[in-house]
């Protein structure tokens, strides 16, 4: 029997009408309410629309910011002069004039203690010459200044033992901030590396850092981590408010795959995994982070790291070199310096690439730019060669006669509407569509971005519930007394229901009786799910609803698909 509806709704419409840098994969759990300052009100199940989220304006990341960092070649083997070198370098290499214009300087810069009256400073035998002269050195030759610091009292390599001192900024965040501003500092990275604090004790730290730097009257961009050594809060909001980009996962590593969901240490493709799903958040000012780029590090062959570089520039991430860019080969100046793909990252829209398809292995992003032309990626996630295909109308392009110019070899062809190319494994190839109209809306407008809210069971008033917070693909949701953790907390992304970074799956041919699960986020049909007026939720494939097995309504009662009736463990509301 089909619900007792006036017509279903969209699911958006009807829900919102490390340090692991160093080497340590610590867990931590957190059991925070995903609700603290800047978060947004939760809509009711059924009613107003959430407003979207603001993106930090302090005049900063009107693209994605392209640099240079320190930490991933050298960790804590900094100096002045290895700084000054590679400056000059991107001077005289030409990555300065094509848009790396940040040079961050990570871990380590830091004298152990701070002086009489309270403030940082530089470490006397690495950098003598002191910070200010650094950052006036960068200036001097047309690039920025960046710095590491973190909000609690260690830095990630005074946690971990590597690093003497406790100079964090906990407690002198005005201070350090009119200290940064005092030494020319254009790019702050402020790592949480603790496993302690909930996620709103780190949207309230990272917030009172936000505000300390705005009060010094300097334009300086402001980068967060909130993942390190700490649960995987970086995919659970949008920190946009917050700060101008944020890291999505764990520390990246120089290779393809770790078979890491989102911990200590993320391969190229784990990182993607996550890091796709979050499109929405992207808009001038405000990116999502998934970390320094390793291309040029070795670790990967040269398909990968040219993948590695064409997803972050359609992603619209930050483009931040970590290879010793004083000493390159031809492959790896030939990624890093890639124009065409420089300027699909740094399109003036400032909207990350949203999947079109992905059936496990073949991937698709689309992403939209600001003379109408669309950038597609097609990525193979698989182990060998194969083909993949999508079409002009499903990026969002209109009309008979287009032009596809490949990123990677320049070359231009012509198309009635077929987008196709047989990508080698790990391999992305990436065209640029012009010509025809554009579609309304484009399939890469990013939706309205939402806050998070809990799904209540309306016949035992508990809350849909990832079992002990495990990301596992194939995990079975359960309800559970309603608690504010962040497993219990949901988004709505489009038609998808998201929690700690993965979507509600429906398997595949599903039938009455099948579990629901999550599983990584992919864009298909068994992972899109419309709110039915009476409160119940269906899957767009199988067209069944969201049911409390058996009618039960202890703690544990597994979630699964069944036939919609409409009965009370079939009917969910927000909290």
């Amino acid at each position: 029997m089909t619900p007792a509806s006036s017509g279903p709704l969209s699911l958006v419409d009807g829900i919102t009408k490390g340090c692991s840098r160093m080497k340590r994969n610590v867990r931590a759990r957190y059991w925070g309410r995903a609700a603290a300052a800047g978060l947004l009100v939760a809509a009711a199940l059924v009613g107003l629309r959430a407003p979207a989220a603001q993106a930090l304006e302090n005049g900063t990341a009107r693209t994605p910011p392209m640099g240079w960092n320190s930490w991933n070649s050298f960790g804590c083997n900094i100096n002045e002069g290895l700084i000054r070198q590679t400056a000059d370098a991107m001077v005289s290499n030409g990555m300065r004039d094509l848009g790396y214009q940040y040079v961050v300087v990570d871990d380590c810069w830091f004298n152990p203690n701070r002086d009489s009256s309270g403030n940082l400073q530089g470490d006397p035998t690495r950098f003598p010459s002191g910070m200010k002269a650094l950052g006036d050195y960068l200036h001097a030759r047309g690039l920025k200044f960046g710095l590491y610091q973190v909000p609690v009292d260690k830095t990630c390599a005074q946690y971990f033992n590597s690093y003497p001192g406790a100079t964090g900024s906990q407690g002198h965040e005005a201070q350090d901030a009119r200290q940064f501003a005092a030494w020319g500092v254009d790019y702050l990275k402020y790592d949480w590396c603790s496993p302690n604090g909930s996620i709103n004790d780190q949207v309230t730290t990272f917030a009172k850092m936000r505000d300390a730097l705005a009060a010094t009257g300097r334009p300086i961009l402001y980068s967060i981590n909130p993942n390190s050594i700490h649960a995987k809060t970086g995919p659970q909001r949008n920190w946009g408010d917050v700060a101008n980009i944020w890291r999505t996962t764990e520390d990246i590593t120089n290779a393809w795959d770790t078979g890491q969901t989102n911990g200590y240490p993320m391969g190229i493709q784990n990182i993607i995994n996550v890091t796709v799903p979050l499109a929405s958040y992207a808009r001038p000012g405000s990116f999502t982070d998934p970390d320094m780029m390793e291309v040029g590090r070795g670790g990967m062959n040269d398909t990968e790291m040219r993948s590695h570089f064409a997803m972050w520039a359609v992603m619209a991430s930050p483009l931040i070199a970590g290879n010793d860019v004083r000493n390159m080969n031809a492959a790896t100046q030939t990624i890093l310096k890639n124009a065409n793909l420089i300027a699909i990252n740094q399109d003036s829209l400032g909207l990350q690439g949203s999947q079109v398809s992905f059936d496990g292995t073949r991937r698709v992003l689309a992403k939209r730019l600001a003379n109408g032309d669309v950038a597609v990626a097609l990525l193979n996630q698989g182990a060998s060669t194969t083909t993949i295909s999508t079409t002009a109308a499903a990026v969002g392009k209109s009309g008979s006669s287009f032009t596809l110019v490949d990123a990677w070899s320049n070359a231009a062809t012509t198309s009635t509407g077929s987008i196709s190319a047989s990508v080698p494994a790990h391999g992305t190839v990436v065209y640029r569509v012009s010509g025809g109209g554009t579609s309304t809306p484009p399939p890469t407008t990013p939706p309205p971005a939402t806050t998070s809210f809990a799904l209540a069971s309306v016949a035992s008033g508990r809350c849909l519930d990832v079992p002990a917070s495990n990301t596992t693909n194939g995990t079975q949701p359960v309800i559970w007394d309603c608690n504010g953790a962040a497993n219990q907390r949901w988004t709505a992304n489009g038609q998808t229901l998201q929690s700690l970074g993965k979507c509600l799956d429906a398997p595949t041919n599903a039938t009455a009786g099948t579990k629901v699960q999550i599983w990584d986020c992919n864009g298909g049909a068994n992972q899109r799910w419309t709110v039915n007026s009476n409160g119940t939720i269906s899957g767009a494939q199988s067209g069944l609803c969201l049911d409390v097995n058996n009618n039960g309504t202890a703690n544990g009662t597994t979630v699964l698909l069944w036939s919609c009736t409409g009965a009370t463990n079939q009917r969910w509301t927000q909290r």
